[in-house]
Formats: structure tokens, C-alpha cells, sequence
């Protein structure tokens, strides 16, 4: 995974957003799967947030298709 510490937000150009446009809450299904990945892999750590991240990699696996 990669090593995001370094970056200072701050100094980061963003596109602009008009503030009456709300962007929409939609990810690729190619980034839905990565997140699903990532919520698995805290979900069979033993982490601390591990039951939160069980029941959101179980939401997320109810709603998209299977990569397979």
C-alpha cells in the first residue's frame, strides 16, 4: 500500500467545486473492491475497529458484484 504521511494536504491544488454542487458518493467498482480488501484485512487483524470494519467489508460484499 502506499505511503501518504508525506503529503501536506495544503499544498495539494484541488480541482475547484462549485459549493451549490455536491459530489456524488459513488465509487468505481474497481475501488469498491479495493475497499473491501482493505476492510478485510482490519477485520481479520484483531484491530481494535476490527468489528466495525467486519460489518462494513459484509455491507459493502452485499452491494457489489463479486470480482469473479
Amino acid at each position: 500500500m502506499d505511503d501518504y504521511d508525506h503529503l501536506d494536504l495544503d499544498a495539494i491544488d484541488f480541482a475547484p467545486v462549485d459549493d451549490t454542487t455536491e459530489r456524488l458518493a459513488l465509487l468505481t467498482l474497481e475501488e469498491a473492491h479495493d475497499l473491501l480488501r482493505l476492510l478485510l484485512t482490519i477485520a481479520q487483524d484483531g484491530h481494535p475497529l476490527s468489528p466495525q470494519a467486519d460489518r462494513l467489508a459484509r455491507e459493502i460484499a452485499a452491494r457489489v458484484p463479486s470480482e469473479n
